[in-house]
């Protein structure tokens, strides 16, 4: 059985591990609210460029130099994958949800004979990932949006994986994240970037539209594909920083109440501790006390 000296050093760094998580989950909020704000604000613009390149994409079917971003090369051997965590834990399965579903379609791939590549954006993502497929690594991205998350962040990593895809190093790309829903939950997201494949559903809205575009559409799409892989990008780094304050914010709550719990409990042991401690003590001076 614990001392009271014991017991009431616990309930102490229970208590201090109380307020940093009651800290981190303030914090967490404050910043929830900026990011929420500029994932829902980059949504209707992402979403509009996949319309317009859909439509694009559509006009251009069946015709011979359409663009490879949009087309692809014709193969589907080699897969790279681009998983994107935080660099921070105490999120609770924020990191953890992302790498599964990853981690899930890799074994897929490797299993139907197909060659893959690894992009982590995040430590969290590389240290989970590295464990199993190390190897398969290419590269790592740490630190994104530290100060402030930009659309130069994205591009660097759309830059990136155009440039391997230009070099021939895979031929169809995949973007893991979170996109967030609210601060309870985050919807895993499981995008595919390259080849673009957002033609059949533009088809379908815009059948009984009809577009005249200046200049021609395979100009405007040489210059659109590469904007909307960075857009893309941006957005999914947005979905997880939203996704990941959401997250942390709901763990840090849910530990400040779990503290909470965990000081009632000590505090009750401490109590009851303390009154045997004192009835042994009186027992033992009406012993005495009789004895003379």
């Amino acid at each position: 059985m614990p001392s009271l000296k014991d017991l009431k050093v616990r309930i102490n760094s229970v208590k201090s591990t109380q307020k940093i998580t009651s800290a981190m989950k303030m914090v967490a909020a404050a910043k929830l609210r900026r990011a929420q704000e500029q994932a829902e604000a980059a949504r209707p613009y992402a979403e509009r460029m996949e319309r317009m390149l859909g439509s694009l994409a559509t006009a251009m079917a069946g015709r011979e130099g359409a663009p490879p971003l949009l087309v692809g090369n014709g193969k589907s051997q080699i897969h790279l994958i681009v998983v994107m965590t935080s660099d921070r834990g105490l999120c609770g399965g924020f990191n953890s949800s992302i790498v599964r579903g990853a981690r899930r379609m890799i074994r897929d791939l490797i299993g139907a004979g197909k060659a893959v590549k690894i992009i982590t954006v995040g430590r969290k993502g590389r240290d989970q990932l590295k464990r199993d497929f190390g190897k398969l690594i290419v590269e790592n991205f740490d630190d994104v949006g530290r100060q402030r998350l930009t659309y130069a962040d994205a591009d660097r990593i759309a830059h990136r994986v155009t440039s391997l895809y230009e070099a021939g190093e895979f031929d169809v790309c995949t973007i893991f994240y979170n996109k967030f829903k609210s601060a309870m939950t985050q919807i895993l997201t499981a995008q595919q970037l390259i080849p673009f494949v957002g033609a059949g559903e533009a088809k379908a809205a815009t059948t009984d539209l009809f577009y005249e575009y200046e200049p021609d559409e395979q100009e405007i799409l040489s210059e659109l594909l590469p904007r909307n892989l960075g857009v893309q990008v941006f957005r999914a780094l947005l979905e997880n920083a939203a996704s990941e304050q959401g997250s942390r914010m709901t763990a840090m709550d849910s530990a400040t109440r779990n503290a909470g719990d965990m000081i009632n409990k000590l505090t009750i042991n401490y109590n009851r501790s303390r009154q045997a401690y004192i009835t042994k003590e009186l027992i033992e001076i009406i012993s005495g006390a009789e004895a003379l």
